[in-house]
């Protein structure tokens, strides 16, 4: 069988091949997802309703299904679908930003305790692919069609939520009126914090919040949020901090001392035509580390890289 490169977030026991009553089957292949695949458990949820069997990552039963489905987050794996082109129905961002599932399927809401709330963003980034894919930024739906009712943990995909700020205040008594745990997992937007937003967050359980610092141009806009978010009682936040795409390394490098100055935590995100350079290797490596990023300094580090 062929390894998949999906961390195994959907990987139920074995089936069996041999004849059964139920004679209706799907198969679900998860190329590379990092967290639960909400197109494929839509998916899945679709032909549960009508009775069907649904295997997850078995490539072996390919020819003893009715359907099968396959989703490809990243493009660096997008070879790893043409085995499956004209055998399978292929989708996601890694595979073609235009494919979408079938409307009677993505209406589907399979309370995974994972989803959208908003789509879209109105910011135009020219790294990022969320405009040309979901559009202009637009409610979804509520956490209640996300929650199954029983976990307290809920993963938010929103690329922008504080972009309806209304929208996220729901969000936010929501989770709890239920007593639910939020991790905004695709990040929020620093500028838009504001006094009310921040109060709403702090009084919202919640995981590590994430921002990000894309730009030198956004120092000002930073170091208002750090100091917002201070002053209500959430002294760190990680940053998402997008190196190489159109800055020097030194000013790369003075983001992350920006950073660490101010006591936040950081990931680095090297942009795809330095990902290999090995400079910005090392300073993935010492920003990346907490434990390196707020003990040593990069002079520090880079002279010893190989220390622990």
């Amino acid at each position: 069988m062929k390894k998949l490169t999906g961390a195994g977030v959907d990987r139920p026991s074995q089936p069996s091949l041999l004849p059964s009553m139920n004679t209706n089957r799907v198969l679900l292949i998860d190329i590379d997802s990092k967290i639960k695949n909400l197109a494929l458990h839509k998916v899945e949820r679709y032909y549960l309703d009508k009775g069907y069997e649904v295997w997850w990552n078995y490539p072996l039963a390919r020819n003893v299904v009715d359907s099968i489905w396959v989703s490809c987050v990243f493009t660096k794996n997008r070879d790893q679908c043409l085995e499956w082109e004209g055998l399978a129905h292929i989708g996601g961002s890694g595979w073609d930003l235009s494919s979408k599932l079938p409307a009677e399927i993505e209406r589907v809401k399979p309370r995974i305790n994972l989803g959208f709330t908003t789509r879209g963003c109105f910011r135009k980034c020219h790294y990022c692919i969320v405009p040309e894919k979901e559009g202009p930024l637009q409610v979804e739906g509520d956490l209640l069609d996300l929650w199954d009712g029983k976990g307290r943990e809920i993963i938010l995909l929103d690329n922008n939520i504080l972009g309806l700020p209304d929208h996220f205040m729901k969000i936010c008594v929501q989770a709890r009126a239920n007593r639910l745990k939020l991790d905004f997992n695709q990040g929020l937007d620093h500028r838009l914090l504001t006094d009310d937003i921040v109060k709403a967050l702090k009084s919202t359980r919640h995981f590590e919040l994430r921002f990000a610092y894309d730009h030198p141009s956004m120092s000002h806009s930073v170091e208002k949020a750090v100091k917002l978010l201070k002053k209500h009682g959430i002294n760190r936040a990680i940053w998402y901090v997008l190196v190489g795409f159109d800055t020097t390394f030194e000013e790369d490098l003075g983001r992350l001392e920006q950073l660490k100055g101010l006591g936040q935590a950081v990931f680095v995100q090297r942009y795809e035509t330095i990902y290999l350079d090995r400079d910005y290797i090392n300073l993935a490596r010492w920003a990346n580390q907490h434990s390196h990023f707020k003990k040593k300094t990069w002079p520090q580090f880079k002279a010893n890289p190989q220390a622990k």
